[in-house]
């Protein structure tokens, strides 16, 4: 394209909004050119308001150092500097509803991490690999509340994406799940900067992060689901069971997972056939961030690891091993993503570019 559509970034100090700024710098289609965060860094230097606490693994580009940041709140601040906003701003849900509804309302295309507005029924909840046909309610979202332009998107929690894609590559091949036992182990980076002090997780494991185990189980239905009467219906005929665990890994959710069929089951080598060869829109359209391919089987036994896999496909790719008989259900298999990329800003941007390649953003 000859000319990058410019991008804005709320909650651009924190862990998330670091890492856009990091994915975004060289981005073909996308420019970033507007930054927002809370009232104490408003009016600052990016490179101020992060100083010391920058914790990506590569230096603050150049390009960001000297944008001055702005309060989030003030919506109209964004106004004509830029048409898309990725949001990761921190506040309670209620400020997020009604923050991000108000960007929309100005006419931002607005893509965000937070959890705030996945329940919300015409909102979409995107793993663009899965459900790419939820875009079509944005005409309706925008005629419910009378938006000309604008229009709300979000991402699922950071801990699904190593087992959806891989249970929709199933049932895209013609077999039906209908039930799941999910046990995450989720990196430290998934808690924010600065996370579980560090005594706590030191020769330990915490099994319990507040309300993971609800999304794990709940948002997955909504993306499985399907678009009847103005709204997203959620796909009830699969139950999941999910345990959330948090470990001392620095970057990369891995989920260990029993799979039960109805009806017809297929073959352990079928399935691995069906996962390396699975394509979707993404792919199809040779979308910037899209993973090819967007899912790898490995067949060491002790793979996939957090530290060897969790960057597969630039972090978007999935990767999944150890296919293999369940005592219980009938196979279980380990699958893993990197949580801050394709769990986090890496697949609101895939996002973005679905929307940009299907005209919902100019």
């Amino acid at each position: 394209m000859d000319r990058k559509i410019r991008v804005g970034v709320i909650g651009a100090t924190g862990m998330v909004g670091q890492n856009y700024l990091r994915l975004l710098s060289d981005h073909p289609w996308f420019e970033v050119v507007y930054l927002a965060a809370s009232p104490n860094s408003a009016g600052k230097k990016y490179s101020e308001a992060v100083a010391g606490r920058w914790h990506m693994k590569t230096d603050l580009p150049e390009k960001f150092k000297d944008i001055v940041v702005e309060d989030a709140s003030f919506v109209e601040k964004a106004i004509g500097k830029c048409s898309i906003i990725f949001s990761a701003v921190e506040m309670d849900k209620k400020s997020i509803l009604a923050l991000e509804a108000e960007y929309a309302r100005q006419g931002f295309a607005v893509i965000s991490n937070n959890s705030a507005h996945r329940a919300t029924p015409d909102v979409p909840v995107m793993i663009p690999e899965i459900n790419a046909d939820h875009l079509d309610i944005i005409p309706l979202q925008q005629k419910n509340r009378g938006w000309n332009k604008g229009f709300l998107v979000v991402k699922p929690n950071c801990s699904i994406q190593s087992y959806m894609i891989p249970l929709y590559a199933l049932m895209k091949a013609g077999y039906k799940v209908d039930k799941m036992i999910a046990t995450t182990l989720q990196a430290l980076s998934g808690a924010g900067y600065p996370g579980p002090a560090a005594i706590d997780l030191v020769d330990n494991i915490i099994p319990y992060i507040p309300g993971e185990e609800e999304k794990s189980e709940i948002e997955p239905l909504k993306i499985f689901g399907k678009i009847q009467d103005g709204k997203i219906v959620a796909d009830n005929s699969i139950m999941i069971s999910a345990h959330c665990n948090r470990v001392a890994v620095s970057d990369g959710h891995t989920a260990c997972c029993s799979i039960q069929f109805a009806g017809k089951k297929p073959e352990a080598e079928e399935i691995i056939d069906i996962w390396r060869n699975f394509s979707a829109l993404p792919q199809e359209l040779k979308l910037p961030s899209a993973p090819i391919p967007a899912m790898i089987y490995r067949d060491e036994i002790n793979r996939p690891q957090p530290l060897k896999d969790r960057d597969a496909g630039n972090g978007q790719a999935i990767t999944v091993g150890r296919l293999r008989k369940c005592n219980v259900f009938d196979y279980r298999f380990i699958g893993l993503h990197h949580n801050t990329v394709r769990g986090a800003a890496g697949g609101s941007i895939l996002t973005a570019e679905l929307l940009k390649a299907k005209g919902y953003i100019k």
